[in-house]
């Protein structure tokens, strides 16, 4: 069935691509360009373009995008169809990653229903939305790709008669011709207001479509499993999806962020989630005509419009009398009453408003009873429990805002504050560490600040207090709800983290109401942090705080950067497992916040392989975690595949909560081994990374040049703009790779190491080739390495090598990378019993789809890079000219590739 099942899916991409190349043909002839067309005919029959697409216009590249990006169109729909078919042909739990598999499992080993509700119910998932410089398309051209992809799911139905399909195709093809005549290029960087709009068009138009699908497919599933319906009923028995955003609240190297820019972030996401939910609870008002005349009204209802209508006077006279005898709309009119008043800013002090978003869960809860005692259960599941859920996952702050800022400026901050105030001990930096505790401790006692409010400090201190005093003020009017985690990023120190409550201090910002977060982020800090959080946690001031969850983030892109992907991903681990040994010493339990990215480099990949690889007991029923870039659109952008992301995310926390609350994981595996592994990775990958050479090589055989014009984000490519390998931010250190297709970043260590392993410690070796399979981690480790693998080209990366100048350089960076590339995909191979093209074979197709396309956009590249270097004069029209070819090459590998950093 697997069989043919698997030739199924090939077949029907090879016909929806062709139906859609088709399409893009007919369209090109229309309009003249038979040479485009042709070039679509040549793709589509295989034939090599590399050589004839050289030196073609903007449009040839054009050409070749669109069709890349139609094929991932296609792609995603297959998939989306083929699970349904395992659904129909093997059952829901068949489906990997599914509640329906989770549910199962759980069973299977002797959970009763309500001990699985229990933990469904009790799971918080936050994924939270950064805008990192790595979504390459244009805000247009993602919405059209969501409206390209709901045609060709239309095409699905095959109710529609021949004429109506036809219809379809014409709707079709205007899109792609739209999007033909749409540019994919930023010209200018977006704003970070525009980054914000975007984001914030998931959280309003996206998500609460999947949130409402995803709990609609928890239920069916449970029900559809027999198991018992009262314990999947009311809104709280349901997984907590919250969200959480950095765009205007990360300023982490981002001059960009400014106060005034949080600020106007935090009334943003509250403005737009009260208008949503007076949206819908609008249209509720629509759906309960029910007359009092034909069903019994409650008398807790009667007394809670009475009482709402005095408290409004007049206008609440004028909301009951709009739907005489229908106390349902009545009840619901008054409810809106208060929540536009909510919305208003400032509110009309005469009526009341919506202090807190519980008060108005109150209020729903009382619809939610009314319609139970008269039996309109469907009408509740169907109309009410959508905006409930709303209600719990949006509230009135639509999604967190974490602050975010790097522990070297905050040190700044500080010496600037004590210049102000201590002059002669203004030296913070050369301060041992216990004496910056012993300091920031004694301070703590102090209730005074600093200085008086509005007095400047310095650049840096200014700043800091001055986003600290949006917080304030925010919360101030409208609770701490819309407030993320303060996050530190490169936490190398105690200090570090308890340094923060001195500038809450400052502007008065309670501590108990906010998590300072610690972000570990190195191999070296990684390995540290257990000790770190330790001391921390053993700190009287941390005990009196009293919280019972402590949020920690992990950081994928720097440890991948300064270790290599085999030692990153072993040190996060380890990391994980030895931080949950001090949360249960201090008895306490950590939420850890991922930071992964899209790339497998940067901790990308399927979500229950990701959750299924972590350390047991590391998920306590809550995690958070960044979902960035591009990753955004591919994972959320259409409904069904958006839907069964969260479905996935969900039932892999729950299940892994599960298996450690009940004791189900019993982990025997080499970790000795994994450890040896991990060490030998390191040092070759370190011995690459600072041989003399390599900066230039990197320099020159990578486009990370043009990567560092590219105008696809706000954010700087370098933190401080120190031409270095340490200031290079991850992402664009990830991009670079890819675009040169050498992709080393997902893969070098790993050939060295196995080999090393092989000859030095057999036995360590053995283990880990016979626990391949069984072990979690190791298996995605190894199949994410072959991956990235898979996805590099030897061939290419030569030819991107040539352009370095030093002929020395290169064959000796070269001879080191393409040794280690033949020698890990050889390891891989002997890690695994069956055979790469019987393993791999949905990944190959991908591959060998695309091949053709991407070689000729590649060589286009080289040559227009190589031209663009040679220029002398960088700000001559020639080179402007040059730099946007580039751009445009960079988009459509991007597109073609499914990733950038």
């Amino acid at each position: 069935m697997e069989r043919i099942s698997t030739n199924w899916i090939f077949k029907k991409i090879n016909e929806d691509i062709s139906f859609l190349t088709g399409c893009f043909k007919e369209i090109l002839e229309d309009l003249g360009e038979n040479d485009l067309a042709q070039l679509l005919e040549l793709k589509s029959k295989g034939q090599n373009l590399s050589e004839t697409t050289i030196n073609l216009e903007e449009k040839h590249i054009q050409v070749l995008s669109i069709y890349l990006q139609l094929m991932n169109l296609v792609e995603e729909n297959a998939a989306v169809q083929f699970r349904r078919k395992i659904i129909d042909q093997s059952g829901l739990q068949e489906v990997r990653g599914s509640w329906a598999e989770t549910i199962s499992r759980l069973q299977s080993n002797g959970l009763s229903d309500k001990e699985i509700s229990k933990v469904i119910s009790k799971i918080k998932v936050i994924p939270v939305l950064t805008a990192h410089p790595t979504e390459a398309k244009r805000i247009s051209i993602l919405d059209l790709h969501r409206d390209l992809y709901l045609k060709i799911v239309q095409l699905e139905n095959n109710t529609y008669s021949k004429v109506e399909r036809e219809v379809i195709k014409n709707e079709i093809k205007s899109l792609i011709e739209r999007w033909w005549r749409t540019g994919e290029v930023y010209l200018e960087k977006p704003t970070v207001v525009a980054e914000r709009n975007n984001v914030m068009h998931y959280f309003l138009k996206v998500f609460p479509q999947e949130l409402a699908k995803s709990d609609t497919h928890l239920k069916q599933t449970w029900l559809s499993l027999g198991k018992d319906p009262n314990l999947l009923q009311s809104p709280g028995d349901y997984p907590k999806l919250q969200f959480g955003s950095w765009v205007g609240g990360d300023r982490d190297g981002h001059p960009h962020v400014t106060a005034e820019l949080t600020q106007e972030t935090l009334l943003a996401h509250r403005n737009a989630a009260i208008k949503i939910l007076y949206e819908q609870i609008f249209e509720l008002a629509k759906d309960m005509t029910f007359s009092e005349i034909r069903n019994p009204v409650p008398e807790f209802l009667i007394k809670r419009i009475r009482k709402m209508e005095s408290e409004f006077g007049s206008e609440g006279s004028i909301a009951i009398a709009r739907n005489p005898y229908e106390p349902w709309r009545q009840f619901i009119n008054l409810v809106l009453l208060r929540l536009e008043n909510t919305g208003k800013y400032p509110p009309d002090g005469n009526y009341p408003v919506y202090v807190q978003v519980d008060q108005l869960a109150d209020d729903l809860n009382i619809l939610r009873k009314s319609l139970k005692e008269i039996g309109a259960d469907r009408i509740m599941e169907e109309h009410l429990f959508p905006i409930e859920r709303q209600v719990i996952c949006f509230g009135f702050h639509l999604a967190k805002l974490d602050i975010r800022q790097n522990s070297e400026f905050h040190d700044k901050a500080m010496e600037q504050i004590l210049a102000s105030v201590y002059p002669e001990r203004a030296a913070f930096k050369t301060w041992t560490e216990k004496e910056r505790i012993q300091f920031i401790l004694e301070e703590l006692t102090i209730e005074r600040p600093f200085g008086v409010h509005g007095k400047s400090f310095g650049p840096e201190a200014d700043k800091v207090l001055d986003c600290y005093r949006v917080v304030k003020k925010h919360t101030d009017k409208y609770g701490p709800d819309g407030i993320g985690s303060f996050i530190i990023s490169m936490t190398r120190q105690v200090s570090d983290i308890v340094m923060v409550y001195l500038f809450f201090r400052e502007v008065a910002l309670d501590p108990k109401q906010f998590q300072v977060v610690p972000l570990f982020e190195t191999i070296e800090d990684l390995s540290r942090s257990s000790q770190i959080m330790e001391a921390y946690l053993s700190l009287p001031f941390r005990k009196k705080l009293e919280y019972e969850v402590q949020e920690i983030m992990l950081g994928y892109s720097d440890s991948n950067k300064d270790g290599g992907i085999i030692s990153s991903r072993w040190n996060i681990y380890k990391t994980e497992t030895e931080l949950t040994k001090v949360a249960n010493r201090h008895g306490i339990k950590f939420r850890f916040f991922h930071g992964i990215g899209g790339t497998i480099s940067r901790g990308g990949g399927k979500y229950h392989r990701f959750l299924e690889s972590m350390p047991a007991g590391s998920l306590s029923g809550e995690m958070k975690l960044t979902v960035q870039g591009e990753t955004i659109a591919q994972q959320f952008g259409n409904l069904l595949n958006g839907t069964y992301n969260f479905e996935m995310l969900l039932s892999g926390v729950a299940l892994q909560t599960a298996y450690f609350e009940h004791s189900l994981i019993a982990e025997n595996f080499p970790q000795e081994a994994l450890q040896k592994l991990s060490t030998y990775s390191f040092d070759f990958y370190k011995s690459l990374i600072k041989h003399p050479s390599f900066i230039q090589f990197y320099g020159e055989a990578t486009p990370i040049d043009v990567l560092e014009l590219s105008k696809i984000g706000s954010r700087p490519a370098r933190r401080t703009g120190t031409r270095t390998l340490e200031d290079l931010r991850a992402i664009p250190w990830v991009f670079s790779w890819n675009q040169s297709r050498f992709n080393l970043t997902g893969w070098f260590g790993i050939g060295y190491a196995l080999e090393k392993l092989q000859k030095e410690e057999p036995q360590y070796y053995d283990e880990l080739r016979k626990n391949a399979d069984s072990w979690p981690l190791l298996r995605y480790i190894l199949i994410q390495v072959e991956t990235s693998l898979l996805i590099a080209d030897p061939e290419l990366m030569q030819s991107y090598a040539d352009l370095v100048t030093d002929d020395r350089i290169k064959e000796d960076i070269m001879a080191i990378v393409l040794q280690e590339y033949r020698r890990s995909m050889d390891g891989i191979d002997r890690m695994f019993e069956k055979e790469r093209e019987t393993r791999r074979i949905s990944h190959l197709d991908v591959l060998q789809r695309r091949k053709n396309a991407l070689t000729a956009l590649h060589k286009m590249q080289l040559v227009n890079l190589e031209k663009w270097r040679d220029t002398k004069d960088q700000s001559s029209p020639e080179a402007n000219y040059l730099v946007t070819r580039l751009l445009e090459i960079t988009t459509a590998l991007s597109g073609g590739l499914k990733n950038t950093g």
